[in-house]
């Protein structure tokens, strides 16, 4: 069996078979085969795409190459959650605690921040004492004793598809919906839960721009779920402003810590409630529309808020932070207003870029050895639809010793686009579709 052979075959429109898809992985992640022959079947592949079993395949044989994450000692249903990504995205802080309130068990690892788009752990770790490196049989123990445990992700796992995604971003064939499906699902699946629910973002703040793709992009991750026999459903969400209406890592504990207190913005609030229902249906437990009245009475007497303390608790962190967000978190006092340049209304917002002014304060990475400010970040006050005067605040910027006011607010200038007239078409929903397999 020989590369040139198998890059020859995806060239020509042709099948590459598992042997064939298993020698390639293999042999880059062994250094056997040069960066220049993987490079060139991944070009192969951008244009010619892989079918449904070349998919799986792909999948499989990188979820083999590194570790699987046992849960079986974790009592009940164990449901995922993954989200491709977006600005203001802290689902995973307020529906862990929801869903555990109806019994089903989230035992979560999750990723830190790069580029545009926020990290889970970082985000947890802006609470004084949270703690995400944990020992297995730590994560085992509060799962079972809380029903809710987020981690840092481990380093093996699936590390062919680490390797292979370095080389796609840079080889610009990180858009291939196949190669996303495959690197999504062969560390999703590597977790051995029991259902997973996939958040699919599309918009300017999404790596999916286009709703079409997002759900072509949907099915494939449906299909592979599906012939590993795990049941999984994926919603198509709008990302074309920031969800919610904070951003950076302690302003979004705090949104989410008022969200699960039934006090969270309505677009957040609405996204939690049906991740949520969805996650509980999948265990089997509990149908959706029962599970959605269900968490909305958990919310509405406290059980949420209290099972966001136990687990903030469980982790080392401070509980009170819960019933004092303003007290306990680090929130920088140097504020600084975007207002607006003219009269009219919001009509479009480029979210990447409100994603960019956020990262250049310092609540994100542009490098991986890149630190975090966890204190600064981005208030939104003004969101599509919203009608604003000339020099009114369309947004605060929490500002930090190291942070780029200028840049940031360049970003912010470039990114709203403001009209005398409201377009009637104007798409302001929270979720386009629900994907089932």
């Amino acid at each position: 069996m020989r590369p040139y052979d198998i890059i020859k075959t995806k060239r020509d429109k042709g099948r590459n078979t598992r042997e064939e898809i298993e020698f390639m992985i293999k042999g880059y992640l062994d250094n056997i085969i040069p960066d220049y022959q993987i490079s060139a079947w991944l070009m192969a592949i951008f244009f010619n795409h892989l079918n449904e079993e070349e998919s799986f395949n792909l999948t499989d044989v990188m979820l083999k190459s590194g570790d699987l994450i046992d849960l079986s000692q974790i009592k009940g249903k164990k449901i995922d959650k993954h989200s491709t990504g977006g600005v203001g995205d802290k689902t995973t802080l307020a529906i862990a605690p929801m869903v555990a309130t109806l019994g089903i068990k989230v035992a979560k690892l999750s990723g830190r921040a790069l580029g545009h788009t926020g990290g889970t752990i970082d985000k947890l770790e802006a609470i004084p004492g949270f703690r995400s490196s944990l020992s297995t049989q730590e994560f085992i123990k509060i799962a079972n004793d809380v029903g809710v445990v987020v981690a840092g992700q481990t380093g093996n796992i699936a590390p062919a598809d680490k390797k292979l995604y370095s080389l796609r971003d840079a080889t610009a064939t990180v858009e291939e919906l196949s190669l996303i499906a495959s690197s999504i699902m062969s560390k999703k699946l590597a977790v051995l839960s029991d259902g997973i629910v996939l958040d699919i973002k599309v918009g300017s703040g999404a790596f999916m721009k286009d709703i079409d793709k997002a759900k072509e992009l949907g099915r494939i991750m449906l299909n592979i779920s599906k012939k590993y026999n795990k049941k999984a459903v994926a919603l198509i969400t709008n990302m074309n402003q920031p969800l919610g209406n904070k951003i950076g890592n302690a302003l979004e504990v705090l949104e989410a810590i008022e969200t699960v207190k039934g006090n969270g913005p309505r677009d957040f609030s609405k996204l939690c409630l049906e991740l949520s229902a969805y996650m509980v249906e999948l265990s089997g437990i509990i149908p959706y529309k029962e599970a959605k009245e269900k968490l909305k009475k958990n919310i509405e007497d406290g059980s949420v808020k209290e099972k966001m303390k136990e687990w903030i608790k469980a982790q080392g962190g401070n509980e009170l932070v819960v019933e004092e967000p303003y007290k306990y978190l680090e929130i920088s006092e140097n504020v600084v207003e975007f207002s607006s340049p003219q009269k009219g209304y919001i009509t479009s917002i480029n979210t990447e870029k409100v994603g960019s002014a956020s990262m250049v304060l310092g609540a994100g990475r542009e490098k991986k050895e890149d630190a975090i400010d966890t204190t600064v970040g981005i208030e939104i006050l003004k969101k599509l639809g919203d009608r604003v005067e000339k020099g009114e605040p369309i947004a605060k910027l929490y500002v930090g010793s190291k942070s780029h006011v200028d840049n940031s607010l360049k970003f912010l200038k470039e990114a709203y686009k403001i009209e005398e007239q409201l377009p009637e078409n104007l798409e302001n929903k929270v979720i386009f579709d629900v994907l089932f397999n």
